[in-house]
């Protein structure tokens, strides 16, 4: 694997304060907005707050799967709340804190600790956790079937 990878994203102005983004390598396209907190910002369309949110939440989940396939970690489910807090510091605004709550389910309680232990792994290795300035606090919640 090497060490360096590159993204590319390019943004387009559509209307207003919208625009849509997209990559050369993925199909999908992206309508974004600014979002209703701010002037002239609109509801239920993708904010680029949203999207920073859901970049991190996803970068853990996705380092998540790799540090529990390779601990051989057995789970039926997980799934991940994030919440962003942006806060005006200084008259600029700032993302200061992301809070992640994943539900891992296990059917084993015997592998609660290492459970926990892989969650608490994914967010110190993901790669876009490491690369922000935001505070992220984990809450993670392990649910046992058995």
């Amino acid at each position: 694997m090497e060490n360096t990878h590159q993204y590319e994203v390019n943004f387009e102005w559509t209307q207003d304060r919208k625009g849509i983004i997209s990559s050369p390598v993925l199909n999908q396209k992206i309508e974004i907005v600014t979002p209703p907190d701010f002037p002239k910002g609109e509801p239920n369309i993708w904010s680029s707050e949203h999207l920073f949110v859901a970049a991190i939440s996803s970068c853990v989940m996705n380092t998540f799967f790799a540090i529990a396939d390779n601990s051989e970690l057995e789970y039926e489910s997980i799934k991940c709340n994030a919440i962003g807090i942006v806060e005006k510091i200084d008259e600029m605004y700032t993302v200061t804190e992301i809070k992640l709550k994943p539900i891992l389910t296990i059917a084993d309680a015997e592998d609660s600790d290492k459970a926990l232990r892989v969650l608490e792994m994914s967010e110190k290795n993901c790669l876009i956790s490491n690369s922000v300035k935001s505070n992220i606090v984990v809450e993670s919640e392990i649910v046992v079937t058995a």
